[in-house]
């Protein structure tokens, strides 16, 4: 019988497939991208990357072409809105990676300030199902021009007067003269699956993958946080520490008024949570990442 491997679609090339590289190789996967080939091969895990273009990859989960998929949650949209059989792609886990915005934006100097100003307009973008949908949603009477790139040029060479696009930082805008007015999509990369059900063992590959996927986004959001506290201020301290379990207290040798305490907090620490622990006495206080995670 041969050996059933659990297949992934992937980006080829850009940003989000350069972080889905980094998340899968901080679950423990080893394996090399190699020149244009389109497989790369797991080589400790019974698994096989297919390397396509983003907007492939809703229909590759979709006709069992791939098994699950991580593609940005704008193209997915897009995909579900846009195929004309339907799409059977959902989201099975949100990565929190690569996030972006679908925005509406309109020339600096130009009459269109919100999403009203739209009416009877012609707008380009690649998202055009999108689009589509929010303008019905809105009840805006609108055109939507299709570009394949560009769209933030379609203003100054007249094919629209405003465009809906992708905003990550906001220089590309800002560089054509552009502001965004509108968000209609807020976006982030996600694993996706069809509804259908994979045999025992793509599963238990796919069970062991997603635990490991969980344990790296806890982790990066997750800090390990010592110190040495007064122990009449313990209870104090511990309210102060953001989603932190009981923490782990031990006496320290000939200090009985002080106590090591040390913590797992899964949420952001700040300065400032710092300087209000060492104002209740708190002190030699350290956070520290955490590189993996297992609940």
């Amino acid at each position: 019988m041969t050996e059933q491997r659990l297949r992934i679609a992937l980006q080829k090339k850009g940003r989000l497939a350069d972080d889905s590289y980094a998340l899968l190789k901080k679950c423990g996967l080893r394996f090399a991208i190699r020149g244009g080939g389109l497989l790369a091969r797991v080589k400790n895990m019974p698994i096989d990357l297919l390397l396509v273009r983003d907007d492939d990859i809703p229909s590759f989960v979709a006709n069992d072409a791939a098994d699950i998929g991580i593609v940005g949650e704008n193209v997915l949209v897009e995909e579900q809105l846009t195929a004309k059989n339907g799409l059977d792609a959902e989201i099975d886990m949100r990565l929190g990676f690569s996030r972006c915005r679908l925005c509406l934006a309109a020339p600096d100097n130009g009459p269109i300030k919100s999403a009203s100003d739209l009416i009877g307009t012609r707008i380009a973008t690649t998202y055009p199902g999108v689009l589509g949908r929010f303008l019905k949603e809105q009840g805006i009477d609108a055109n939507s021009v299709e570009m394949k790139g560009a769209v933030e040029l379609a203003p100054s060479i007249n094919i629209a007067e405003s465009i809906c696009d992708l905003v990550s930082s906001g220089a590309t805008l800002e560089a054509n003269g552009l502001t965004a007015f509108e968000t209609i999509l807020n976006s982030e990369a996600v694993l996706i699956k069809s509804s259908r059900k994979l045999s025992s063992k793509k599963q238990d590959i796919l069970d062991k993958l997603s635990s490991r996927i969980d344990g790296v986004i806890k982790s990066a959001e997750t800090k390990y946080i010592m110190m040495n506290a007064p122990t009449d201020k313990v209870d104090a301290i511990t309210e102060l520490l953001p989603g932190a379990d009981a923490p782990t207290i031990m006496p320290l040798a000939g200090k009985e008024n002080l106590v090591a305490l040390q913590a797992v907090c899964t949420e952001n620490i700040f300065w400032e949570t710092l300087e209000e622990l060492k104002a209740l006495g708190a002190r030699a206080i350290l956070v520290l990442p955490i590189e993996k995670m297992m609940s």
